[in-house]
């Protein structure tokens, strides 16, 4: 039979054969090279790789609802690669696609539905495709639509997993400015294939911050005590002090250490006053004093839940403590989802302010060098969420006032007397800003006709103690003239619920955060700071360079000690989100 007429799985046959008998009479490098060369020679045998185009792509992808949103990653991986298939190599497909289908079976383990990435029947497809390998025709086929669904899986799953399945910008009613996590997902691929180094951990599917990897844990917990029905409800009505002795001690017990009078705690260790817990499993008696360790338990839960830690079980207490593991998980859910929001790395250093815990944290190089209380807007004055960067310290600050206040507070008082008012308020009226405001007499304005359409002016207080701002303030300059500063009014900080602005942030400790951000600035330590303040005028000192700050919306966490926290959603963003995220 002419050699054109030969199979080609003959040809492979015989040439492979061939080759292998040369071996016998070879060298020894004469026979690696040979045996190295076959692998090659056969692939040719059987034909090359097949190849993408964009056509097939779009095609494939826009017949399928849930990869439609998914079509530009794939354009930009293929086009990446002269449209060479990725998830084969000489005709076999590579480990990774075995790898990736497993991550999505656990895609409940990410509080994600893993049916949302099952759009195929990929156990069908790899059989089809093994039972085709003798038609290179049909395999062929069947290798480019395997290769794009596996890519469009890829993308709509990760898509989830690194950027969210809801989009906080496209959403009214979530509020979220943020700068965006963009994690490039065609790159992302191609690090999981090996084709590019990165150092995110694609390659394992891992999450890009710890403290969401953490939150995955404690989720783990809670829903294997949600499969044991639960922590026991504390009775409605409790109203306990240490000391006391009620029958409620029992379920209090249960409830923080998972025993019964005199019993080894059995509670899983997610964190002993906020732990998933055990229901008792003997008999308890009908009253015991609430002492010892499980005030102390107490205290600790209060604690974790941002409530005044006093052991006096009651009231927000008690209504923390009933709260069901079933809302809990739901809202370790939610904040898991915010963290996918979250840039996929933040600088080496910034500031960032958690409004629900009413707390900044100062990170450098990566951890945290200090922290301390602040104030937020009140309810109806919400602190936005976004990011900026802190360009400003201003020393012995005038105050603005926003024309809202003198339009709903001081009209009244400005028509009846104005410049007796402003003298007693410590305030003045200007034109211009900076050092070129001029004074403007208040009795020459009209102010029972003034609105903020035709005002021109400003109406600002003087630095000195009765200044709204304090003594300093930290200017990130924004659209929504939000910015950190100090208070006169100290004694806020010591409650534990601080919602008392009209949306900007106050700080505990102002002096010390300025001390800090000017600490590589020459001629501004302490003392320099005091000074400048004491004179009473107004001084601008820029920051060596512009630090980073993210006023971020978190009702839960996992501290280092892997203690899991609890905050109220103080602006209802829990509530707004649940609606987009569990439907």
């Amino acid at each position: 039979m002419p050699p054109s007429f030969l199979s080609t799985s003959f040809c492979a046959w015989l040439l492979s054969l061939m080759l292998l008998t040369a071996t016998v009479s070879c060298s020894q490098d004469q026979q690696s090279s040979i045996k190295s060369a076959l692998p090659d020679v056969l692939t040719q045998a059987a034909g090359p790789q097949p190849t993408l185009d964009s056509v097939y792509i779009v095609k494939y992808m826009a017949a399928e609802p849930q990869f439609k949103d998914q079509i530009d990653w794939a354009k930009k991986f293929y086009k990446a690669r002269d449209f060479r298939l990725g998830w084969f190599r000489d005709h076999e497909l590579v480990p990774q696609a075995q790898t990736m289908l497993g991550v999505i079976g656990k895609a409940a383990d990410e509080g994600l539905n893993p049916k949302d990435y099952q759009t195929e029947n990929f156990d069908q497809l790899f059989k089809d495709f093994e039972a085709a390998k003798s038609d290179s025709t049909r395999r062929n086929a069947l290798e480019k639509k395997i290769d794009v669904a596996l890519s469009a899986t890829y993308f709509n799953y990760a898509s989830d997993f690194y950027r969210g399945t809801v989009d906080p910008r496209a959403v009214k009613n979530i509020d979220w400015e943020v700068k965006r996590n963009k994690v490039k997902l065609h790159k992302a691929l191609m690090t999981i294939l090996k084709e590019r180094e990165s150092t995110y951990g694609y390659y394992d599917f891992e999450p890009l911050h710890p403290e969401y990897d953490r939150l995955k844990k404690v989720l783990a917990d809670y829903r294997a005590l949600q499969r044991k029905g639960g922590w026991p409800a504390i009775p409605a009505g409790t109203k306990l002090k240490p000391g006391a002795a009620s029958s409620a001690v029992a379920a209090l017990r249960g409830r923080l250490l998972g025993t019964t009078a005199g019993a080894t705690s059995e509670a899983p260790a997610v964190a002993v006053a906020n732990n998933p817990g055990q229901p008792a499993t003997a008999a308890a008696p009908a009253t015991e004093k609430y002492e010892g360790e499980l005030v102390a338990a107490v205290k600790e839960f209060q604690n974790l839940n941002g409530l005044k830690p006093d052991g006096v079980v009651g009231g927000e207490t008690l209504r923390e403590l009933n709260v069901p593991v079933s809302q809990r998980i739901d809202q370790i859910l939610m904040n898991m989802e915010r963290w996918r929001w979250i840039p996929k790395k933040f600088e080496a250093d910034y500031l960032l302010v958690n409004i629900p815990e009413y707390k900044l944290h100062v990170m450098e190089d990566g951890k945290e060098a200090f922290n301390m209380n602040v104030i937020v807007g009140k309810e109806l004055h919400e602190t936005p969420i976004f990011s900026d960067k802190v360009e400003f310290v201003v020393l012995a600050p005038y105050w603005n006032v926003p024309f809202s206040i003198i339009e709903n507070e001081l009209r009244p008082k400005l028509v009846a007397n104005a410049q007796g008012t402003l003298d007693r308020l410590d305030m003045e009226v200007v034109k211009g800003w900076g050092d070129k405001a001029t004074p403007v007499d208040p009795n020459s304005i009209d102010w029972a006709n003034v609105s903020e359409e035709n005002w021109k002016y400003t109406l600002r207080r003087r630095p000195g103690p009765k200044n709204d701002l304090g003594n300093v303030k930290f200017i990130f300059p924004n659209s929504k003239s939000i910015y950190l500063h100090d208070t006169p009014h100290d004694e806020l900080f010591s409650q534990t619920k601080r919602g008392f602005s009209h949306g900007c942030v106050r700080v505990a400790e102002p002096l010390k955060l300025a001390e800090y951000l000017l600490r590589n600035k020459p001629g501004w330590d302490a003392t320099n700071i005091e000074q400048t303040i004491a004179t009473r005028e107004e001084k601008y000192v820029t920051l060596p360079e512009k630090l980073p700050v993210y006023l971020v919306y978190f009702t839960s966490w996992v501290d280092d000690a892997g203690k899991v926290h609890f905050r109220d959603d103080i602006y209802g963003h829990d509530k707004s989100l649940a609606k987009e995220y569990f439907n």
